[in-house]
């Protein structure tokens, strides 16, 4: 079963200007391929005050996303590794 993608307003602007081009695409055919068919599949979810989220490891960079519903994926942030986890606790609020 297919899944809607939703996403944050804020990751095109601020999260996917600053990743090289050929990062980006690899981004983009992972959540075409994994997010958007089975996301409690591919993903892991997180704990602590990101619990009910899920990562997706694409490289050296996460993508955090919530099911929100069926059929329905909220991509929250993504970013290097080391920088995705307090946005998205930013952005979770």
């Amino acid at each position: 079963m297919p899944y809607t993608l939703r996403y944050h307003p804020r990751v095109a602007d601020q999260d996917l200007k600053p990743i090289p081009a050929e990062t980006r695409r690899r981004i983009a055919r992972s959540i075409d391929a994994r997010l958007a068919t089975a996301p409690e599949r591919y993903g892991v979810p997180l704990t602590g005050s990101l619990r009910g989220y899920w990562k997706l490891r694409v490289g050296d960079y996460r993508v955090v996303f919530k099911i929100t519903s069926t059929a329905d994926v909220l991509i929250l942030a993504i970013l290097h590794r080391k920088h995705v986890y307090e946005r998205a606790a930013r952005r979770a609020d």
